[in-house]
């Protein structure tokens, strides 16, 4: 009963608050839906120490869904360790939004869609982790996807949230195209869609090929490169990145539901889920593995430059996510969910934080225009400043430190233990870290310290935010330090085996896990040094020498535009893909849709309209015409008869 609440409490109130919100008001629906999450989330963590810790596993029927054919399958909760983790993540993180939001939005009169929109966000996810099938995974995944969509255009008057709700769901749909003949591949080559029986059946296609688009391939390389391509779109890896920062145009507290606990970890989560047949693929486990490399290196170049603060955090996330799926990649499952279960963390708190500041300069997101809201904004300071150490991963190697010390220097020493070829995973985290300490610093020196840069006025009445959207920051700060020193020792540590069990799979004699413990000091160190060096860096840039950006910006402009217009993917695709389409579309438009088939039946409605004026001309009315028209008409049959008689006589 537990598990169906945890799921069904946030559809309910979407369904409240959705279809009985203009009804009740905007007051009353914030409440149920709010509340509601609080109790899924309360449960949540009542289930994480009930699976994780005291071994419970569970599979729950819910009702019967689909059969068709050899399709039989139910709609059931697949309840282990790693749906229990999920949980957390989800609820917890959409709880705290939800409370949040009823600050942030107050002002707004669609408050009760807003809220309808998030619960049913939740619920799609909801369903997606804990699913037991691929049908039913995909429908938590296409649920993501509307409910996104919905989120991201909430602002539907504004033409950027309509294009940016476009853009990321037409991107989506190219990974979910992928995924859908993943899905499809392994039905026709196990016969079932049950993660059981294709757990079970997914050893037998070792070795075994299929035709694919003219080319015989191996059967799992391209069942799991297939589903990758899902994660790619949704977990917005290199490639299909470009609708994750356009999703800015999102209400704030849509960012942080996105971007922090929900739709972006999907990625993560179903490689995760589907370790027995990617360890099966070694091929496509590279694959993972360089794509995540390079996401995690171009997204903090990117991030150097945006002078959107919410944008910064944005592309921090892209980085991150390529973290999370180089440590699944090299096999160290473990310390890529325990990276998404720590980054939910400060992650939500820093896109929340950027929203009490967003909310104080009255709107205001452009980090040029801010500076010196320290003493402005005392409290959102310091949750930014909690954030941001967690982020860096700030902490001392082998002893303690913030969440994202402890998660993120894992996935490090992991990409070493793999060795890859010239080490490029390792190196390419490192430079990605120094890279993300030196961005993140950035912002909190451009935001908070130094001389002001906004108007007077704004800076006069920047204010702090109402206690309803500070304590959502306050329970993420603390998640974003303990989360990381309290479950180091069950996610990756000794206490491994016990914790996750069966939930994850490993290849036998992998052992990335031991290895990665074993890693020399200064690999170790090498976190840590990347850190400081890049805060260092900062502090120069933006303390002591402050117009020494401006003046490397004109030194380096080529390779400043570069960055600050997203190494040009949005021009290049605008080229590649839609300005071809849009040729295609209004080809078909004009030339076929226009110039054949409408004027095929313009031209023959013109000639019966022709024809008919003609016709009615000889409607005049008068008698003694149609009398005439009828003595000609008999002269001429009797002609035409007399003539046929007299041409057949012999």
């Amino acid at each position: 009963m537990i598990y169906t609440l945890i799921v069904l409490l946030p559809l309910a109130g979407a369904l409240i608050a959705g279809l009985f919100g203009r009804a009740l008001g905007p007051r009353p629906s914030e409440i149920i839906t709010t509340s509601l999450l609080m109790v899924s989330a309360l449960l949540s963590w009542i289930v994480f120490v009930q699976v994780g810790f005291g071994g419970e596993t569970a599979r729950v029927p819910l009702l019967r869904w689909i059969t068709s054919g050899e399709l039989d399958t139910a709609w059931s909760l697949r309840i282990d360790t790693l749906t229990s983790v999920m949980l957390v993540v989800v609820t917890t993180v959409s709880a705290l939004v939800h409370l949040y939001s009823i600050g942030y939005m107050h002002e707004d009169d669609s408050r009760p869609r807003f809220f309808a929109y998030l619960s049913l966000f939740t619920f799609a996810m909801l369903a997606l982790v804990t699913s037991d099938n691929l049908v039913q995974m995909f429908f938590g995944w296409e649920g993501v996807g509307l409910a996104s969509y919905l989120l991201i255009g909430f602002w539907y008057k504004k033409p950027e949230a309509n294009a940016a709700a476009i853009k990321a769901f037409v991107v989506n749909r190219v990974g979910d195209f992928g995924f859908a003949l993943g899905i499809f591949a392994l039905f026709a080559m196990t016969n079932s869609i049950n993660l059981d029986a294709v757990f079970a059946a997914a050893p037998d296609l070792t070795g075994k090929t299929l035709s694919f688009l003219g080319y015989e391939v191996d059967v799992l390389t391209l069942i799991a490169l297939l589903l990758f391509m899902g994660a790619m779109g949704k977990s917005a890896q290199f490639l299909l990145h470009t609708w994750l920062p356009d999703a800015m145009e999102g209400p704030t507290p849509v960012s942080a539901l996105i971007h922090a606990a929900t739709m972006v970890t999907a990625g993560v989560f179903m490689v995760a889920r589907l370790s027995p047949v990617f360890e099966l693929a070694p091929t496509a486990l590279e694959v993972v593995v360089v794509i995540g490399t390079i996401t995690a290196f171009f997204a903090a170049t990117i991030g150097l430059v945006q002078n959107d603060i919410k944008r910064v955090i944005a592309y921090s996330t892209c980085s991150q996510l390529g973290y999370m799926f180089v440590a699944c990649g090299v096999g160290a499952y473990s310390a890529g969910i325990f990276h998404l279960f720590t980054h939910a963390f400060f992650k939500a708190l820093l896109f929340l934080g950027a929203g009490s500041v967003i909310h104080g300069m009255h709107h205001e997101q452009d980090m040029r225009r801010m500076g010196g809201l320290r003493q402005k904004l005392p409290i959102t300071w310091a949750m930014m400043l909690i954030g941001t150490l967690a982020l860096t991963g700030v902490g001392i190697p082998q002893l303690a430190g913030f969440a994202g010390f402890h998660s993120k220097d894992a996935i490090i020493e992991a990409a070493y233990a793999a060795h890859t070829p010239s080490n490029f995973a390792f190196w390419g985290l490192v430079i990605a870290a120094f890279m993300t300490s030196f961005y993140s610093w950035r912002l909190m020196f451009l935001t908070f310290h130094g001389e002001t840069r906004a108007d007077a006025h704004t800076y006069e009445h920047a204010h702090e935010s109402p206690w309803v959207m500070l304590i959502p920051l306050l329970v993420l700060a603390a998640g974003a330090v303990i989360a990381g020193v309290a479950f180091t020792h069950v996610f990756i540590g000794d206490g491994y085996a016990d914790f996750w069990r069966t939930a994850l799979y490993e290849a036998p004699g992998k052992d990335i896990r031991h290895h990665m413990h074993e890693v020399p000091a200064w690999v170790m160190w090498a976190p840590a040094i990347a850190m400081l060096a890049g805060l260092g860096l900062a502090v120069i840039y933006y303390v002591l020498v402050p117009g020494l950006p401006a003046a490397t910006a004109r030194a380096f402009r080529p390779i400043y535009l570069f960055l600050l217009n997203k190494w040009y993917f949005d021009e290049l695709y605008d080229r590649i893909f839609v300005r071809p389409t849009f040729a295609i579309g209004r080809l078909l438009w004009r030339g076929v849709d226009g110039a054949v088939i409408d004027g095929t039946i313009d031209g023959t409605a013109k000639s019966v309209l022709w024809g008919t004026g003609r016709v009615v001309r000889l409607q005049t009315g008068y008698m003694y015409h149609y009398a005439f028209a009828m003595l000609v008409g008999v002269a001429v049959l009797l002609t035409y008869f007399i003539l046929a008689g007299g041409g057949g006589a012999p």
